[in-house]
């Protein structure tokens, strides 16, 4: 599957400098993310998780109170793929309607 295939970092770099909020750390893509409180948070992450069981692909996150962070990587390449941007564009889109 094409999408899953490890980028270049250089692509992976040049991506990253134009999605706001967004950075890489330890060969994953990575974004902490502050909502109003608990059930914003909770509200996003049961949404995202919802899309990214769809997709077979799950983030690497963490939740303490209002704050969420999200991290992206195929763990079958060895780092960052076309799916785990696809997925922090959605992840974006997600944050938005959950008031982020």
């Amino acid at each position: 599957m094409q999408r899953r295939v490890k980028l270049e970092q250089s692509i992976v770099h040049e991506r990253v400098a134009v999605m706001p909020g967004w950075t890489v750390a330890d060969g994953k893509l990575r974004r902490e993310l502050q909502f109003d409180d608990f059930v914003s948070a909770f509200g996003f992450m049961a949404s995202l998780a919802l899309v990214a069981q769809s997709r077979d692909h799950h983030p690497d996150w963490t939740n303490v109170y209002a704050r969420v962070v999200v991290q992206w990587g195929t763990h079958d390449s060895g780092g960052i793929t076309e799916l785990d941007f696809d997925l922090a564009a959605e992840t974006d889109r997600l944050a938005r309607i959950h008031g982020r």
